[in-house]
């Protein structure tokens, strides 16, 4: 019983070790948050399927990069980031889509004429 007891109280050191290490340093866990999203934002732009959806991915990697250079203090670049990038290349890339978009493949109600 002893032996489990010192197991219980080395866990609960190191969880407490770590929350206080964790709430000394925010803006760490903020980042890897933030990093998380961008990462799996960038992957779902390559592997979307719909491309309107693969733009509005980037539009979010786009403002993750614009936080990131906040988190940096470059709030200039963070700012010109975010509304250069997500504000005006995204939605360009947006609209040139969903005006120039073709359907490829015929409808299930198409005939062969």
């Amino acid at each position: 019983m002893a032996i489990a007891r010192d197991i219980w109280n080395a866990f609960c050191e190191g969880t407490g070790d770590f929350s206080n290490f964790l709430l000394s340093n925010l803006d760490l866990v903020a980042f890897f948050i933030l990093a998380a999203i961008a990462v799996l934002a960038a992957l779902y732009v390559v592997t979307d399927k719909e491309v309107v959806h693969s733009a509005f991915y980037l539009a979010l990697v786009f403002l993750c990069v614009g936080f990131v250079y906040f988190f940096l203090e470059a709030e200039f670049i963070g700012v010109i980031q975010i509304l250069v990038y997500v504000g005006a290349i995204t939605i360009l890339f947006a609209f040139s889509i969903m005006l120039t978009r073709r359907y490829i493949m015929k409808k299930e109600g198409d005939s062969n004429e």
